[in-house]
């Protein structure tokens, strides 16, 4: 599951606890939560990284042409 798509499913899981006065369920909620914005800092990073590395690979293939 996507980082965006646990912070939706807590949200929810937290309103029901909510509605129903269910403490376990808000609880639920907020950890879901906060598991997907580490999902989606990590998922920010890996992207970073991918980034990176095809810059590096462009930039050794352009140099090993100009040699």
């Amino acid at each position: 599951m996507s980082g965006k798509t646990d912070v939706v499913k807590g949200r929810l899981k937290e309103a029901a606890g909510a509605l129903t006065g269910n403490d376990k369920l808000r609880a639920e909620g907020k950890t879901d939560q906060a598991t997907g914005k580490v999902k989606q800092v990590a998922e920010k990073a890996v992207d970073k990284v991918k980034q990176a590395v095809k810059k590096v690979r462009r930039s050794a293939k352009q140099g090993a042409r100009q040699r």
